[in-house]
């Protein structure tokens, strides 16, 4: 179980920019082995769509509080876990089948990391062989 992070620490890591959100996310998973998501009362999992409707893409978070607190303010949204190994077998061809992309750990600037399901897969392993 990690540490529960105070609400400096959440903000001083929001506010970094998205490659550093993206190396933060990636090693935080990799110690939690899990990727949360936000689904809504269907368990229908947030996803969304760029306003030219060109990119469509499913946010994830290194932690269930980072995850809860962009859902804050949505009514039906629960922050919920996908285990790493889960994400591996069912998510990554799922999502590469519908064409969806990855928002890597979306925080309070503009930047996102939008990545492919391989690609964020890869990375991660690459982390997991160089633990």
């Amino acid at each position: 179980m990690s540490k529960l992070m105070n609400k400096n620490e959440l903000q001083s890591v929001l506010e970094s920019d998205g490659e550093e959100r993206y190396d933060y996310f990636l090693s935080q998973v990799l110690e939690e082995r899990e990727i949360w998501i936000l689904v809504n009362a269907e368990n229908r999992f947030l996803k969304i769509v760029s306003e030219d409707g060109d990119v469509e893409h499913l946010p994830v978070w290194p932690s269930e509080a980072f995850a809860a607190a962009y859902g804050k303010g949505a009514d039906d949204l629960t922050p919920k876990s996908i285990s790493l190994p889960d994400f591996f077998r069912k998510w990554v061809p799922g999502l590469t089948k519908d064409g969806l992309d990855i928002g890597v750990f979306p925080g309070l600037d503009e930047t996102l990391w939008i990545t492919e399901p391989e690609e964020l897969k890869r990375d991660l392993q690459d982390e997991m062989s160089s633990f």
